[in-house]
């Protein structure tokens, strides 16, 4: 082997000085750097399979759905929510299948899958959507201030007119009429809001939040 001269052997001390400072440490570095691009790959690998797999069920949903079958909904949602609660598809199939289910006149699991939506859905906008349509359920069975209570909480601003609205039809049950012409009013006005903000057209619905508030007259 080639001999090292002085200004050689000087540098290589150094290295290895400087690797039994460092060495341990850059060592645990790289392994660590290591394992954590593994389990990145792992979760992504993992979040694919678990989407891939709700996607099936839910088309599966969305068959039952159309053809109005009402047990298939209802078993392959709880297999959905049973399997990968985590998704996205486990919001929507709980919604779809209450819808199915309240058409077949089972209310009680409607009420169940639009509760666990309403809890557990992984968006914003499922989760508004199921305290809605719970709310709607709930007025219809005359349970008035659990229906207020699913209608608490401040949804997304697309959301917050339909929700005073409900709020409106609730309060007006109750023989309420003053505070349901304030929900009514709220409504309309944050429909107009959203017309000027975003250009939304909610005229013909705007029309009969109008009419619900005119019904009430003078009501004080």
């Amino acid at each position: 082997m080639a001999a090292y001269d002085l200004e050689e052997q000087e540098q290589l001390e150094e290295l290895k000085t400087w690797w039994k400072m460092h060495g341990n440490l850059i060592t645990a570095a790289v392994v660590a750097a290591a394992v954590a691009a593994i389990a990145w790959q792992g979760w992504n690998w993992w979040q694919r399979k678990q989407a891939a797999g709700a996607s099936v069920l839910y088309t599966a949903v969305q068959q039952a759905a159309a053809s109005g079958d009402a047990k298939r909904a209802r078993d392959v949602t709880g297999e959905l929510i049973d399997k990968f609660s985590g998704t996205s598809y486990a919001g929507m199939a709980a919604l779809l299948s209450a819808r199915v289910q309240a058409d077949g006149g089972d209310a009680k699991t409607a009420r169940a899958e639009l509760t666990w939506a309403a809890d557990n859905a992984r968006d914003d906008a499922s989760r508004d959507l199921a305290r809605l349509r719970l709310a709607a359920m709930l007025l219809d069975d005359k349970a008035y201030d659990d229906a207020l209570k699913q209608l608490a909480k401040e949804p997304a601003p697309a959301f917050v007119p339909r929700y005073d609205e409900l709020k409106g039809d609730i309060l007006a049950a109750q023989g309420k009429p003053a505070d349901a012409k304030a929900a009514y009013q709220a409504a309309l006005s944050k429909m107009d809001e959203l017309a000027r903000s975003e250009g939304a057209q909610l005229q013909p619905y705007r029309d009969i939040v109008q009419s619900k508030l005119e019904s009430l007259g003078s009501a004080k």
